[in-house]
């Protein structure tokens, strides 16, 4: 345990929720399961297809496959010239 108050305890959890009210428009669902279908599918959005600088240029679950796996699931092709 950390101790109280501690802004860094939270920070992941305000980060991806403060791009998610950035990011979606819930003014036009009229009942619940409007909203839980808008959000589902930003979170599937968010996890399989927004690409991060900080996640190595990969989706987060793209990312966490890289780390348990240890394959870079893009390509990137070598520059013109080199010799490598």
């Amino acid at each position: 345990m950390s101790r109280r108050a501690n802004c860094w305890d939270n920070a992941p959890q305000e980060s991806f929720f403060g791009h998610m009210k950035d990011e979606i428009d819930l003014s036009e669902c009229t009942s619940y399961e409007d909203v839980f279908h808008v959000i589902a599918e930003w979170a599937d959005y968010y996890n399989y297809e927004r690409y991060q600088w900080d996640l190595a240029r990969l989706a987060p679950a793209e990312y966490y496959d890289y780390l348990t796996t240890g394959k870079y699931p893009l390509h990137i092709p070598k520059p013109n010239g080199s010799r490598h």
